[in-house]
């Protein structure tokens, strides 16, 4: 799929046009995309879309049908419109492998480019992974409340539009989510297709028990009937127990009903009996119903008996405390071979400057036990300090007997990708291998335990260095105002 060369926020053209007129558009700029806080309250993410967003930086390019547009706007230069003409990505791009759980301030994802191609990219860089990546977590934490039970993506109707509705589809899949009710996202992604029917079948013939035995003769191995258009245990389940019966003289079996209203936990629970009961054990037991993560924890706690969580509105629209985006931001860390890093008053709002290596420490034991965030050259050994990036007041040193992987390598060189991407299936492994390595307690739902990002000796120095140049200029500046 192409994205649109117009798939950008209009600063990012009109910044573009200022350093093509100023000549600074080919010199070197290095941009790191990162988020500052954990979504959903909580202390990870699962970084998704990169895939996704190669593709676009592969296929970028202005169209002539573009190039009018932009024209007929009046705002721009021809010369800067002959520019964009032959434009192209031709940069670098270094990045974490998908579905890896990741955490505030990392750099996700780093673009090193000539300015006017690292520039124009970010908007859609972030809608990309911001998006993708939001998603996977809260699929990860859906899919971790349903413990041994399974979560189908069914949130096509409430999806922020069509490519909104393939991203959520393709990100919850990466967390965990490993079926969809949404048939192009399964035709685009192969993901598996799962669905039963609606009330509207039900209510469409002249009773229930005929409306299940319709859908049972076209669909004998695949059907999933809807038991509580009427009345859940008195009506729906009896039929759909019939039905069984008739499916399994025929030589075929039911595969499930399910539960969309009233109190899932009780309604779960008599209606594994009832199917028990009547010699039908291996039905499994599907419910929705505007369900999110905590709602599904509490049917467990409850000793609910769902197999199946069909998930919409709070998956596709990614609901929930500290939820709805995902903060990312893409910033400037090095122009024209020079360090740059943006100064605030608060420093755990300071960006960190130049290249960068992150590197994951792992105990014996196969527990992750911190990342830390070093200058690109610099050689990370057990003894060495590491500060706390919010609070350099706050340092430890890192211990003995532990292994360092470096997490990031380059996927895109010249504007070429360098390798395929991995099938969905793996990256989808690499999501939940990845979570059972987190120290304990990080994937509670509330106050989980927060993972230590720490930053290099070097880094730290660094950017006390780059903070120190800056607010010195610029009093020298207001000084001379």
């Amino acid at each position: 799929m192409r994205y649109s060369a117009l798939f950008t926020d209009l600063y990012e053209l009109t910044m573009l046009a200022g350093y093509y007129e100023k000549g600074m558009h080919e010199k070197t700029a290095v941009f790191d995309l990162f988020f500052r806080k954990a979504p959903f309250l909580g202390n990870y993410a699962i970084f998704a879309g990169l895939e996704t967003a190669l593709d676009y930086l592969d296929k970028l390019h202005f169209t002539s049908d573009e190039l009018d547009y932009l024209r007929g706007l009046n705002i721009f230069k021809p010369h800067f419109l002959d520019f964009l003409r032959t434009f192209r990505f031709q940069g670098k791009v270094t990045a974490l492998p998908e579905g890896t759980v990741v955490f505030a301030r990392e750099p996700l994802l780093t673009v090193e480019a000539p300015m006017a191609q690292a520039q124009l990219v970010e908007t859609a860089l972030l809608n990309i992974i911001n998006f993708q990546t939001l998603v996977a977590t809260k699929a990860a934490r859906l899919t971790i409340a349903a413990g041994s039970g399974t979560v189908v993506e069914f949130g096509l109707r409430r999806a922020q539009g069509p490519d909104g509705a393939l991203s959520v589809a393709r990100g919850a899949y990466i967390g965990g989510v490993r079926s969809t009710s949404n048939v192009w996202a399964g035709k685009v992604y192969n993901i598996p297709v799962k669905g039963t029917h609606a009330h509207s079948w039900i209510m469409s013939f002249s009773d229930e028990l005929s409306a299940f035995r319709a859908y049972a003769d076209l669909f004998p191995d695949s059907s999933i009937l809807l038991v509580d258009t009427y009345n859940t245990l008195e009506s729906g389940v009896p039929n759909a127990i019939i039905i069984a019966g008739e499916l399994r003289q025929k030589g075929h079996e039911l595969l499930g009903v399910r539960l969309d209203s009233g109190d899932l936990a009780y309604l779960s629970r008599e209606t594994r009996a009832m199917l028990d009961s009547a010699g039908f054990p291996e039905i499994l037991i599907l419910a929705s119903n505007e369900l999110d993560e905590f709602i599904i924890r509490s049917i467990r706690d409850q000793g609910g008996k769902v197999d199946i969580y069909g998930v919409g509105t709070s998956l596709a629209s990614c609901q929930g405390e500290g939820g709805g985006a995902l903060g990312g931001v893409y910033k400037l860390v090095r122009f024209d071979g020079i360090p740059k890093l943006k100064v605030s008053n608060d420093i755990s709002k300071s960006t960190l400057p130049d290249q960068k290596r992150l590197t994951r420490v792992t105990g014996s034991n196969g527990r992750f036990l911190m990342d830390i965030i070093s200058l690109d050259r610099e050689e990370l050994k057990p003894g060495e300090i590491v500060y706390d990036p919010t609070n350099p007041a706050h340092h430890k040193v890192i211990p003995e007997g532990v292994r360092f992987a470096d997490l990031r390598s380059t996927v895109m060189e010249g504007g070429k990708i360098c390798s395929p991407s991995p099938s969905l299936d793996k990256i989808a492994d690499r999501s939940s291998e990845q979570l059972k390595c987190l120290p304990e307690g990080s994937l509670r739902l509330e106050n989980p335990h927060i993972y230590k990002v720490s930053i290099s000796q070097g880094l730290h120095n660094l950017r006390s260095k780059v903070i120190e140049e800056v607010s010195t200029g610029f009093l020298k500046e207001s000084t001379i105002g």
